[in-house]
């Protein structure tokens, strides 16, 4: 016998899901294909997902209506990428051409990925300052070219360590560790150094020494180059408390700051070895080399040149250049007065090292002149 409790108890029925909209015409039914379809074209960038690493090719999953390949060719080239790529790892590649006919897969290359993904390396290496294995493929004037990863840079020869200075040609077809210094991948630039690994202490201690380094102070340093135009000389910097902790710094003696005289050229001063003192006059903050002065050392001789020399002294000095305007005459070390043509005698010859005794005629410490005339025995015709 059934009681009203033994009725079947109602329930809600259980929500349904809701059915995707099923396409009303062609045009629709063509939209949710485009939408789930990549049609490739040639040259263009796609991300896929990889399928299956095999031996000599790589599938790639790229959402069109046939999976992608990586040739064997397109594979060799891009080799050294692959073997760090994972299946199901997703990627960027490039479409070869839209015919799948060969072998049912869309060709596609990696070779732009890879590219990328070495200039990646290659931005966290300067970054980082990590090291990086490069190979000697041939040598210039400037230095030499390498191979880092597969893609080509250069090291100059200011960046490779003393062990190598001059004989860089030891290197060539063999591995060495190299540091980037430069890293421009829109102008395909990369620059490579040496010497930032073989001698990375004694940059460091150049780094501490070029903030340590004071503009107006006095330091030692040893000439490291003689040319026309200066003195190269390799400045010590002592960095910290350690009096044997010294950082090296490059620095640059312009021929104008080697004597207040007029130096003609500076090897005639110093030479290669020599040590010196400097005073530093500022530091290039593009090159991270010193300016330096040797004259400044000492005070300035045409300070007060008229407190020594007033006019009416009577002196001897040494010719130190003839022209055809007059006779440059050395009073003092620095100073230089000039003996002007019509003031000279056509009876008396003039040579560069001869000693003639001359009297002051006028003296302008700021324009750094001083006239003079020879004591004559006899008034020469013309003199004024």
């Amino acid at each position: 016998m059934s009681t009203k409790d033994d009725k079947p108890k109602k329930t809600k029925a259980a929500a349904k899901t809701p059915k995707s909209k099923k396409p009303q015409s062609m045009a629709e039914l063509l939209k949710q294909v485009d939408q789930a379809i990549v049609v490739p074209h040639k040259d263009e960038r796609i991300t896929g997902t990889i399928v299956e690493k095999q031996k000599n090719a790589l599938i790639i999953d790229i959402n069109a209506k046939t999976l992608a390949s990586v040739g064997s060719r397109e594979f060799e080239i891009a080799q050294d990428y692959i073997d760090e790529l994972k299946e199901g790892q997703k990627i960027e590649v490039t479409v070869v051409s839209e015919d799948s006919s060969r072998g049912g897969y869309i060709p596609v290359s990696l070779r732009q990925a890879a590219v990328d993904a070495k200039w990646e390396i290659f931005e966290e290496s300067l970054e980082g300052d990590s090291e990086l294995t490069a190979r000697g493929i041939e040598t210039n004037k400037g230095g030499m070219i390498v191979e880092v990863s597969g893609v080509r840079g250069f090291v100059p020869s200011s960046q490779f360590g003393k062990d190598f200075m001059g004989r860089i040609n030891d290197l060539l077809n063999k591995d060495f560790q190299v540091k980037a210094i430069e890293v421009d991948r829109e102008k395909n630039r990369l620059i490579f150094s040496e010497r930032h690994v073989s001698e990375a202490d004694e940059l460091a201690l150049r780094d501490s020494a070029l903030t340590a380094v004071e503009s107006g102070a006095v330091y030692e340093g040893i000439v490291s180059g003689v040319m026309h135009f200066g003195l190269f000389v390799t400045v010590e910097i002592p960095v910290g408390s350690k009096k044997d902790s010294i950082g090296h710094i490059e620095g640059l003696v312009h021929i104008s700051e080697i004597s207040w005289e007029k130096v003609d050229h500076p090897k005639n001063y110093h030479h290669v070895g020599d040590r010196l003192k400097v005073k530093v006059l500022g530091v290039d903050e593009k090159t991270n080399k010193l300016n330096l002065s040797v004259k400044q050392l000492s005070d300035d001789p045409w300070k007060e040149i008229d407190k020594g020399y007033p006019v009416g002294t009577t002196l001897t000095g040494t010719v130190t250049r003839v022209e055809p305007f007059g006779v440059f005459v050395n009073v003092e070390d620095g100073v230089d007065g000039l003996i002007h043509a019509s003031k000279l005698s056509p009876d008396v010859v003039y040579e560069k090292g001869i000693e003639v005794t001359i009297t002051v005629e006028s003296v302008d410490p700021e324009r750094r002149r001083m006239s003079l005339s020879p004591i004559l025995t006899e008034v020469p015709v013309g003199y004024k």
